[in-house]
This record gives structure tokens, sequence and C-alpha cells, in this order.
């Protein structure tokens, strides 16, 4: 998802053309998303903004607006379970928490832990994993507070620059922290994490700032750099602008990973722990395919005396070929 920070279409115009101003009014956000399941059908949406397994939010109250994206983990499929279910679920719930008011804007956390146990109190049985990461602009204080767990993350763009990120969260190679909700056969053997875990970071923003909140199949696929040249083309706040810069950012990542040519940020980062990757592309050219792994049998779940990280991703480390959904917006 794409923000542009603003308060005014003439304000935001005047501070994008390089001029500052302080002002004691709330700021809000200009927002638009756009991204790819993996069944390629380009910016399409499943029920409640999800794009294949993963899902999004934005949701405005009287007090802050707010974004969310969440990952959901595709190795549940081999067992029959659907990833996008758990993240859909979690981001609906917490978009719902924000519009009845149950939130504290300094505390994304808050909303995380509380969309979670919602989900473990469902009545309905509900199984998955999913990574999230929570971005909260409070409009009086003008602070974003931000959190996120697992490799789902934020940008913050000022100036042409990255002032602002978020930090990955793995547990070693290509396992990131994630939320989880397992059979009671399994419970303790799946990996999961508390939302607790979740890094949090508060920090001022301006007139201007261009907040990107994505899934790692943005992020993995397209170095900073790639992304900064896209967001130089946003002339305009308004909605049609950010849509179109949205699009183009995640339309460039799509392309890239099935360039089967193309050391994108992961493979590189596949390297680095050891792995060759060059030259293994199938037959389609477009680099490996997906083959995310649940890391436990349903069938023989392992004894309490054994220790498996579960639904670990095996991702394709030659142009990440995964969904991803991205928001961006603007502060006006």
């Amino acid at each position: 998802m794409f923000s542009v920070l603003s308060y005014g279409r003439l304000v935001a115009r005047a501070v994008l053309g390089g001029l500052s101003q302080t002002d004691s009014r709330d700021y809000s956000l200009v927002t638009a998303s756009c991204g790819f399941g993996k069944d390629f059908r380009k910016g399409i949406l499943k029920k409640g903004m999800c794009y294949g397994d993963d899902a999004c939010f934005v949701a405005r109250h009287r007090t802050a607006d707010v974004l969310g994206v969440a990952d959901g983990v595709g190795g549940w499929r081999d067992y029959g379970v659907d990833p996008s279910q758990f993240s859909g679920t979690l981001m609906r719930t917490c978009e719902r928490l924000v519009k009845e008011g149950r939130f504290v804007p300094s505390n994304p956390v808050g909303i995380l832990t509380a969309g979670y146990c919602e989900l473990l109190q469902n009545k309905v049985p509900l199984l998955g994993s999913s990574t999230a990461c929570i971005v909260v602009l409070d409009r009086s204080s003008h602070r974003l507070h931000t959190a996120n767990l697992g490799d789902s993350g934020f940008l913050v763009v000022r100036g042409g620059e990255v002032v602002h990120r978020s930090d990955e969260q793995q547990h070693y190679f290509n396992t990131p922290f994630q939320l989880s909700i397992a059979p009671p056969e399994a419970e303790g053997v799946v990996l999961s994490d508390s939302p607790e875990a979740a890094d949090s970071t508060s920090f001022d923003v301006q007139l201007g700032d261009i907040i990107l909140t994505a899934t790692d199949g943005l992020f993995d696929n397209m170095p900073d750099y790639m992304i900064l040249q896209e967001l130089k083309k946003l002339k305009n706040s308004n909605y049609e602008s950010i849509q179109q810069t949205a699009r183009s950012i995640a339309e460039q990542a799509h392309e890239l990973a099935y360039d089967p040519t193309y050391m994108s940020p992961f493979a590189q980062f596949a390297c680095d722990n050891g792995l060759n990757v060059r030259g293994k592309q199938n037959s389609r050219k477009c680099g490996w395919q997906e083959s995310s792994e649940l890391v436990w049998d349903l069938a023989k779940p392992p004894g309490p005396a054994q220790t498996i990280p579960g639904p670990a991703e095996q991702e394709p480390p030659v142009g990440k070929q995964l969904e991803h959904g991205e928001h961006s917006a603007l502060i006006v």
C-alpha cells in the first residue's frame, strides 16, 4: 500500500514542490493499493482487500489513519488450508477494531494483539500463519507509530530519500516471524510468535512524506533505489496519481520476479547464506517456482521432545515469485 501524507491539495502541492511550513492542523493520508496474487491476474482483489494469500486494509478514525498488510504462509496449502483465510481474517479484524475506536494510536502492537486474540477465540476453526505490519498516523500529533512482525514492512520517503524503514524479523534464512494458529495436536510444534514480539517504532512525519507498506513480494524483488525511481514520478497528491504510482511499482516487482537473469535482493540474500541459485530456472525460464513447505506432518505430529520450526517458507531464490500487496499513501 502506498500513501502520501498531506492535508489539502494546495498545501500538499507546495510541499511536494520543495516548500515547507508549520501547521497545527490535523494530517491525513491519501491512499491507494495494488498487488498481484499467484494466479497472476494483475491487480485483482479477492473479497476484502486480498491479493492471493496477502491481505491489506485502510481504516480511518477521527484520531488516526491506519494501514495494515499481512502475508499468509503458503505452506499451509499442502495440508488443505487456504493461507489467505488467516491473513485476510486478521486484517479484517484489525480494520474493524480501528473503525470501532478500540485502539490507541500510539500502540499499533495493541491492534495486532487484539486482532490475533479474536482469531484465537473464534468459534469457527481457523488455521494458518501470517506476517503482519501495522502503521498508524496520529493526525493531531503528526507522528507515525508502527509495528512489524516478520518480513512485510514499510518505507517512509522524504525528498526522494528513505528516512525510515522497518527491519525484517527472521528466525533463520527465509523463515520470518509469524502469528499462527495450529490444530490442538500441533500446538507448541508449529512456529508461532507473539504479537508483542513485533518491532515497534514511533517518529514524526511531515507533509508530503510518502509511506509505502508492502509484503515481502515487493521488497524481495525491488531494492530501495528502484522503488525511489518510481516514487520520483509522483507529481500530484490526488488519488489517481498515487494509484498509478502504486500500480507501476507492483507491476515492476511482478516483472522482475520472472526475469531469470535478474539478481533480486532475495537472490542476493540467498547467496549470502551459501545457496548457489544461479542458473536454476525452470522450463518457463522464470526462476524457481515457489514451493512453500510447512515443516510438520498433520498425519504424524512430532513428539514433544522434537523441536521443529514450522511453517517455514521455502521460496524461490531467483526472482521471488509470490504474491505481493502494497499500500501507497501521501501525507496531506
